[in-house]
């Protein structure tokens, strides 16, 4: 069955030109001019990804996101400017997996569209194997298998980025991950992102564990070095 995508951008151009590449490689799109129009198309009918652009009339990116967070978990990657660094990383805390800059390769899109898709496959992949997914560090649970995190037995809901980030990092307690390591884990090997993208996961992590529970501090940052997962 194929993948579907939503696509939203004001602009007409991408749109149109977006699409036929997604088309090209085989996935369903979705196509919406505004942020209102693709809320209400994205409850009624969810799908695999979206692609969201920051800046768009009546109902921006970032408030679409915020919006889509309430209610699902589904991998976005946002499209910016070069100017809206500042937004980038306010995206990235609020729950975005990815983002891409314009003027983009539809090539690069189309890798980094990949690579999250397969993050979000790999708990399905699996399935078979009961139980292999499943790992437990303290009041910490993550089942892979099926996507679940939880903490002291309440869930905290995570995108797959941030599934995968502290994935790599409780998997061995204590071991310092530098960004690198963290990238590779999150992204692969042949996707690159820089060290703000890292940081900014990182801090969108502590602050869900930290509604979960005020005490949370098992994420710690080592200046310069990077971070590890410390067991109580």
């Amino acid at each position: 069955m194929h993948q579907t995508i939503a696509l939203v951008d004001d602009d007409r151009n991408i749109l149109t030109s977006v699409s036929m590449a997604l088309e090209a490689e085989g996935y369903q799109v979705r196509s919406y001019s505004d942020g209102e129009e693709a809320l209400r198309g994205l409850v009624q009918r969810p799908v695999d990804l979206a692609i969201l652009d920051i800046k768009m009339p009546r109902m921006d990116g970032m408030e679409l996101l915020q919006r889509m967070r309430k209610t699902m978990a589904t991998p976005v990657i946002f499209l910016t400017s070069k100017d809206d660094e500042i937004d980038e990383v306010v995206g990235l805390r609020m729950g975005a997996d990815d983002y891409i800059t314009k003027p983009f390769s539809q090539r690069l899109l189309i890798e980094r569209i990949r690579a999250l898709l397969r993050r979000t496959e790999v708990g399905e992949d699996k399935g078979e194997s009961k139980g292999e997914g499943l790992l437990v560090r303290g009041d910490l649970v993550l089942d892979s298998d099926r996507h679940v995190c939880t903490w002291k037995n309440a869930p905290v809901s995570l995108t797959v980025t941030e599934f995968l980030l502290l994935k790599a990092l409780a998997q061995r307690p204590g071991h310092v991950k530098n960004r690198d390591q963290l990238m590779d884990a999150a992204y692969g090997e042949s996707i690159y992102v820089d060290d703000r993208t890292i940081d900014s996961h990182i801090k969108r992590l502590r602050k869900k564990f930290k509604v979960a529970d005020d005490d949370f501090a098992h994420i710690e940052t080592l200046y310069g070095v990077g971070y590890r997962y410390r067991e109580a």
